[in-house]
């Protein structure tokens, strides 16, 4: 992308969306594809996936074609953005990610991002001592907001937005008004503060601003009038009382009208300066209350205040001759940082993310929170301690380290009283000085803090109760914070800016191994220590064991240790230490021990599941509990870390949690509760694909299944959307669902399970995941003795083997399949190997031969009055006559298929045999009609939700178009169908790309782009 293009758009989100590119707005269309626009900039670059869009536009009733309309809007947006973009070039700004989409910040800028660098510098500013600029910049930002953000943006996703959005607003404007009652301004912002309490009377800082502007302005009793207020409105309203800085500020109003003087001095405003006159006396002293970074009557801790100095560098609490509440007078600066790792590695990515948490230079205008958090043995007191060591040097006034025990073997957790005593004393407060109530110890802490910059690293963190009374209130303060837990009420309610470690990348374990062991042992064989890393599953703690063992036995060879891991894979026995703490068995152990009983016990049964990962309907399955409970228990394991939600609703372990929770099953829970579990598992995952598939093809010969015996649900689907969209995801489960059956003794539930995933599989092109399900089907089916069973599976395999032309093989399973079914006496399974049959002779150039395989399929399909089984034959029939160029009776077919179609009521069959249609007039060169047919087909495939088939159809088209000569028409059509192709991350959009680059003058008769039509061979 040219330097031009990266600067040419500017956003306003401040107000009603608009656009401009260079100096010219753009028209951004109907409201909805609007609203896909505006949630993409609030992402800043990040993925927003498909269906996080469609929540955001429609809620949790989202239309059918919800998924439809979004892909519209994207290809809308992309054309609005790029609209030279050429048909064959890939998108530059607005990207497709996985399942979602990102538009690239670079490429933009935005009011939002404008006004948030305003504010920052204006935090700068103010850090620095310049309050008169930190004003004039907060005015500046303040004055890019145009009305009520996303203004005329519709949806559930744009309400959620707004709110966010005016709390910067207000929270920049609390800001510039603090600051200028700070310079002395109170008269001048009295009127503005009021308007602002009156529109939020339960907004508790706007109150404190407004109580400050009223008593500086010497009346102390309307100010006290405006906290009684404010009272009553929070426990009428709320059910709650101030908080405790409210209530502080409340106290010192009451204190200083009873101390038997006048109203206090008040602040006056210095004409022309703009600073308050009388703010000091000559020794230094300040008349009346302050405000300041520090509670205004000192916070309820002592009656601390901020004496900031000529230079603005804030020598008030933190400063020289300042001491806290008991203290002796010297200024005390503690150094508690544990030792930093010498041999740290890795976490670039992680440590880039902390240091943006600062600004550049000066202090942070507010408390910085960093939240590291990860599963035991991740590296987060090593990335904490490392992170604190690199910033030590910008916090002045000292650091605090305390390990609050949240995850201690012992379960002696620390409580925040016991911490807080620890870090006043380390602050210079006097023992006896130190309260004994929680609430008054953390007052004194944060007036002991004010005015003063601290690194405070608060390690192995239970919750957010434990935290929360540990945070500073005042700026210029930052808390490093890590967990086991996410903690995301630190994260909600506090604003923490959370940095969760996933394992180490391949590169990352490579150099901790090298750093550990010196290169020239890695150097000297390179596949053992790639084969160590691999095994160690990018575990920092993993890694360090293994490293220990190698660096006290130099003379062992990196292969023999590779060796011995793998013979203890699946084991946590390669990975013991010598201590609790270097153990991975014993760290794991102290996040298990912390779970409910009902989640411990999820957590042994998710390690019977054998997918690469699990659902919430699956886990719900497993646990033999409702979804609605599963949930919550699957968020008290990913809280702790020990499993991770890699994407909505699906779950993963990592591989040595996922060691250690299969030793605990094993340990804890004996064959019959195993046995149960995996019943209904197996039973969840077979009555749920038969569902799918029944949705995708209702007219199929159903399989008969056996009554479930359990409690297990399977899912219900609404359309042919759902379920595609549940095969597609769960394909790589259910491949090893239907393996972990035949391996397990669920014979019945094997086989069953891979005839039910036959068509889609096979429509999709998972051939080789059909020759693996079926291989194993078969087995199952030939160990319960049902040649039902057995016939099934064979003939999935023959349709595999014939679509990946091993016609031998393909021929072979097909008779014996056959066979089989006719000693059954199974009509419909005979009828279903004809056409597999047929099929296969189509492949190999036996055109007359499929046509007898045909004919046979459609008596047998009559003889059991199956009409559906009957037009789909009657569609290949056709496409069989469109290969011997004989279309006049493909035609005639093709029409007999509709017909009955339609009387059904199967809009797929229908969809495919139009397909067919549009083919065999394409091959008459009726181009016209064809164009009809298959814009009908696509209309089909596009309503049944088959985006592959909807590609396909669009691609015929496009040939279509380009054969009356219309190469726009064309155009269109093979892009919409590139677009398709590449949301499915499908081979052929390749192909599409170069019919895009050299589209042919016209496409010939009998030439077709594109895989033959006709429904699957079975």
């Amino acid at each position: 992308m040219d330097t031009s293009a990266m600067v040419s758009f500017r956003f306003s989100l401040l107000g009603p969306l608009r656009a401009w590119r260079q100096d010219a707005e753009l028209a951004l269309g109907p409201p909805q594809q609007r609203a896909v626009l505006a949630l993409l900039l609030l992402r800043r670059g990040r993925t927003v996936g498909v269906g996080e869009l469609v929540e955001a536009l429609w809620g949790a009733d989202p239309p059918a074609a919800a998924v439809s309309v979004l892909r519209t809007y994207v290809s809308r947006l992309r054309g609005l953005l790029e609209p030279d973009r050429p048909a064959d070039g890939s998108p530059r700004l607005l990207l497709t990610l996985g399942d979602g989409y990102a538009l690239r910040t670079d490429a933009v800028v935005s009011d939002l991002e404008r006004f948030e660098d305003l504010v920052a510098r204006a935090g700068a500013r103010q850090a620095e001592g310049d309050d008169l600029a930190a004003v004039e910049l907060l005015r500046t930002a303040l004055d890019l907001w145009q009305g009520t953000p996303l203004a005329g943006v519709p949806g559930p996703g744009a309400q959620t937005e707004r709110p966010r959005l005016e709390e910067r607003r207000l929270s920049a404007l609390e800001t510039r008004l603090r600051i200028e009652l700070d310079l002395g301004r109170h008269a001048r912002v009295l009127p503005e503060l009021t308007a602002l309490y009156e529109a939020h009377p339960l907004r508790e800082a706007l109150c404190e601003l407004l109580v400050h502007a009223l008593y500086r302005g010497g009346r102390r009793a309307e100010a006290l009038a405006v906290y009684d207020r404010t009272r009553r409105t929070l426990v009428d309203e709320l059910g709650i009382e101030p908080g405790p800085s409210l209530r502080a500020l409340r106290a010192g109003l009451l204190a200083e009208g009873g101390s038997g003087s006048a109203e206090p001095n008040s602040r006056r405003e210095t004409p022309g300066t703009g600073h308050p006159s009388g703010a000091a006396t000559g020794g230094g002293e300040v008349t009346g209350p302050t405000t300041g970074t520090g509670a205004p009557f000192g916070d309820g801790g002592g009656g601390l205040t901020d004496a900031r100095s000529a230079d603005g560098t804030g020598d008030g609490p933190g400063g020289p001759g300042s001491g806290g509440p008991g203290s002796g007078g010297s200024v005390v600066r503690p150094s508690q940082l544990p030792t930093d790792l010498a041999t740290f590695t890795g976490r670039r990515a992680q440590l880039d993310n902390a240091v943006a948490l600062l600004p550049d230079r000066g202090q942070p205008r507010t408390s910085v929170i960093g939240l590291i958090s990860g599963m035991a043995g991740a590296g987060k007191t090593t990335l904490a301690v490392h992170w604190a060591h690199r910033i030590a040097h910008r916090f002045p006034d000292g650091s605090l380290y305390v390990n609050l025990r949240g995850y201690d073997p012992s379960g002696s957790r620390m409580a925040p009283g016991e911490a807080i005593e620890s870090f006043l004393v380390a602050l210079g407060v006097a023992q006896q000085a130190v309260p004994e109530e929680l609430e008054a110890r953390a007052a004194l802490y944060r007036g002991v803090l004010a005015g003063r910059r601290v690194l405070i690293v608060l390690d192995n963190a239970a919750d957010s109760e434990q935290v929360t009374p540990l945070l500073p209130a005042a700026p210029g303060c930052l808390v490093i914070v890590t967990s086991r837990s996410r903690l995301s009420g630190l994260v909600a309610r506090h604003g923490a800016h959370p940095l969760a470690l996933a394992p180490l990348s391949a590169e990352e374990s490579l150099e901790l191994l090298a750093r550990r062991l010196g290169d020239a042992r890695v150097d000297a064989e390179p596949e053992a220590a790639r084969a160590i890393v691999g095994l160690c599953a990018g575990l920092p703690l993993a890694l360090s064991i293994v490293a220990a063992r190698a660096a006290l036995h130099p003379g062992f060879r990196l292969a023999g240790i590779a060796a011995e891991l793998r013979q203890d894979h699946g084991s946590l026995d390669a990975f013991a230490g010598d201590d609790a703490g270097t153990d991975a068995r014993a760290v794991f152990s102290w996040s298990y021990h912390a779970l409910s009983p009902e989640a411990a016990a999820l957590f042994r049964r998710l390690a019977l599941h054998p997918g690469p990962d699990i659902t919430v309907a699956a886990a719900a399955a497993l646990a033999g509990v409702p979804r609605r409970t599963v949930r919550a228990l699957l968020t008290e394991l990913t809280g702790s870390s020990l499993l991770i939600e890699r994407a909505p609703g699906r779950y993963v372990f990592h591989d040595l949690l996922r060691a250690y929770a299969a030793e605990l099953t094993e340990a804890e829970d004996d064959e019959a509760v195993c046995g149960a579990a995996l019943l209904r598992m197996h039973d969840h995952f077979l009555f749920t694909a038969h569902g799918a598939s029944m949705v995708l093809d209702p007219f199929r010969e159903a399989i008969p299944l056996p009554a479930s015996t359990t409690e297990a649900a399977a899912l219900r689907f609404n359309d042919r959307a759902e379920a595609t969209a549940w095969l597609r995801t769960e394909r790589y489960v259910l491949r090893e669902i239907v393996t972990h059956a035949a391996a397990h003794g669920f014979d019945t539930h094997a086989w069953r399970t891979a005839a039910a995933l036959d068509v889609y599989f096979n429509r999709l092109g998972y051939w080789h995941d059909l020759l693996e399900i079926n291989g194993a089907a078969l087995r199952s089916a030939r160990a319960a003795g049902s040649v039902t069973g057995e016939a099934y599976s064979l003939c999935g395999l023959g349709v595999a083997h014939s679509q990946l032309d091993h016609a031998a093989q393909a021929q072979r399973y097909l008779e014996e399949a056959l066979e089989l079914f006719r000693s059954a006496e199974h009509a419909g399974g005979q009828a279903r190997v004809h056409r597999g049959l047929a099929y296969l002779c189509n492949r190999t150039d036996r055109r007359h031969a499929a046509l007898d395989h045909y004919a046979r399929a459609i008596e047998l399909y009559r003889s059991e009055d199956d009409r559906s089984g009957e037009a789909g034959v009657l569609n290949q029939v056709a496409w069989t006559y469109i290969l011997l160029g004989e279309h006049e009776k493909a035609l005639e077919h093709c029409e007999e298929a509709v017909l009955s179609y339609q009387e059904l009521g199967d809009p797929y069959g229908e969809a495919s045999t139009q397909d067919t249609l549009g083919y065999a007039l394409h091959h008459l060169a009726l181009h016209t009609e064809a164009i009809g047919h298959f814009e009908r087909s696509a209309r089909l495939f596009h309503g049944i939700g088959d985006r592959y088939l909807e590609s396909e159809v669009l691609r015929h088209l496009g040939d279509a178009h380009l054969a009356t000569g219309d190469r726009d028409a064309a155009r269109a059509a093979r892009r919409a169908a590139l677009a398709l192709l590449e949301e499915l991350g499908h081979a052929q959009a390749d192909e599409v790309r170069r019919e895009l680059r050299e589209p042919a003058e016209g496409s010939p008769v009998g030439e077709v782009s594109g895989p033959a039509p006709g429904e699957p061979a079975a």
